[in-house]
């Protein structure tokens, strides 16, 4: 398992290697990996406060030169799932406006459309609308699947340039707001190429993760590309992995650790490289990787 201060320790590697085009053998940076651990616990716990102060400012300024123009003349829509942190939805809508792109609106998903015991409105309003959109989405769509892809045509668009809303797209928001399924700081005025779907609460112990891997299946087939971000709780053992062995995460990237600074950076690389490529893991936990590198 990567532990936390190896993640810091690699991410600053990698961010320098970005930055500066060289990729680092020993150094401070070696110092901090190689310290001695006497007195035991008192040294290594101000090794891993100094690495995780040096990763956070590290990683802030540098940010801003790897990101700048990543996502020129690009829209981003924010949908964030019951109990992500508000300042964290805040920095990555700051990283996005950093990188030249533009929110399109932040839309919050209710307790309603995650929770199992609301399988039935979640389907029966699925239905409703399918029938209303024709062949827009497949019969034998799962139910969040469908309402996944429906919120997506609401929203979110496969055109990179972005697009602007129908009547039809416009009445699936309606629909979805109006059932308590989902709430929005505003009304649909540009569907965006870029999904960033950030994560919030543990899901429900039966049936949660498949609602969750279903709703970001959906979105997926209905945006260009699509990033599933949570916190580095998320990663190894939590929501963020089991989704990554989930089948979407073929489909869908994710970034775990976006309550660091270095996890808000990657989350704007994995958004950029989403544009011409699906899926990917890149995180504190990320089998690809911290950050995308091509």
């Amino acid at each position: 398992m990567i532990t936390f201060r190896h993640f810091l320790t690699s991410i600053v590697a990698v961010f320098i290697a970005l930055a500066v085009g060289i990729v680092l053998g020993g150094g401070p940076l070696s110092d901090v990996t190689d310290a001695k651990p006497t007195p035991a616990s008192a040294q290594d716990q101000k090794g891993s406060d100094q690495a995780g102060v040096y990763a956070e400012t590290f990683s802030g300024a540098v940010g801003p030169l790897l990101t700048s123009a990543k996502l020129a003349d690009r829209s981003v829509a924010v949908v964030s799932v019951p109990g992500a942190d508000e300042q964290i939805i805040t920095s990555l809508a700051e990283q996005v406006a950093a990188a030249g792109g533009t929110i399109s609106a932040r839309y919050s998903l209710t307790e309603a459309m995650v929770s199992p015991e609301q399988k039935s409105l979640v389907d029966t309003l699925g239905s409703q609308l399918m029938t209303q959109q024709g062949k827009a989405i497949a019969a034998d769509a799962s139910t969040y699947d469908r309402i996944g892809q429906l919120l997506g045509l609401a929203v979110a668009t496969t055109v990179p340039e972005g697009g602007d809303p129908t009547g039809k797209h416009t009445a699936i928001f309606d629909s979805l707001v109006g059932a308590g399924l989902l709430t929005a700081d505003a009304g649909v005025t540009r569907q965006a190429p870029l999904v960033l779907l950030v994560l919030g609460a543990e899901p429900a112990p039966e049936g949660g993760d498949a609602i969750l891997a279903g709703l970001a299946a959906g979105l997926s087939r209905a945006a260009v590309g699509v990033v599933a971000v949570g916190t580095l709780a998320d990663g190894a053992d939590g929501q963020v992995a089991r989704l990554r062995a989930a089948p979407v995460s073929a489909e869908v990237a994710t970034v775990d650790g976006i309550d660091t600074a270095a996890g808000r950076v990657a989350a704007i690389l994995t958004l950029t490289r989403s544009l011409s490529t699906k899926g990917g893991a890149f995180g504190a936990s990320g089998a690809d990787g911290p950050v995308p590198l091509g």
